[in-house]
């Protein structure tokens, strides 16, 4: 009988080999910088051009992303800033949809820490907040610009 248990071993090893690779694959498919399965704060924000901009604060862990969504129609200009004590928070914008574009110059891999442009289309943008080195505290300031 041991070579029964020795089999049944193997093979439950085998299954828990698969199951840690398959995780390991799923992982690697989502995309860089979205916001998906990094549970931080999400929250909506408004601006109104020529108005106050709109001011959050907040922080988050290492690894972690802040979602903040704006609706806004096409030919907006905004300009995004963040602050943080440590000089270590950093923004993407993400277009409308499920593509996953960004635009120029507040991508993964730009840290952007300052952006002003003019959003392409109508819809709902999201500004993803993340720390380039362990947690961050923020300030982030978003402005319609008339």
């Amino acid at each position: 009988m041991p070579g029964r248990n020795a089999r049944g071993f193997a093979a439950a090893a085998g299954r828990s080999f698969l199951a840690l690779a398959a995780m390991t694959v799923m992982a690697l498919l989502v995309p860089v910088g979205l916001p998906s399965a990094l549970a931080g704060a999400t929250a909506d924000i408004r601006v109104i051009p020529g108005a106050a901009g709109s001011l959050s604060t907040g922080s988050v862990l290492r690894g972690q992303r802040d979602v903040y969504r704006l609706a806004a129609p096409a030919g907006q200009t905004l300009k995004v800033e963040i602050v943080s004590v440590e000089e270590n928070a950093v923004f993407q914008i993400y277009l409308p949809g499920k593509g996953g574009r960004t635009m120029p110059g507040a991508g993964p891999m730009d840290d952007a820490t300052t952006w002003k442009g003019q959003l392409p289309v109508a819809g709902t943008y999201r500004i993803v907040v993340g720390g380039t080195r362990g947690n961050a505290e923020y300030t982030l300031r978003v402005d319609a610009v008339e």
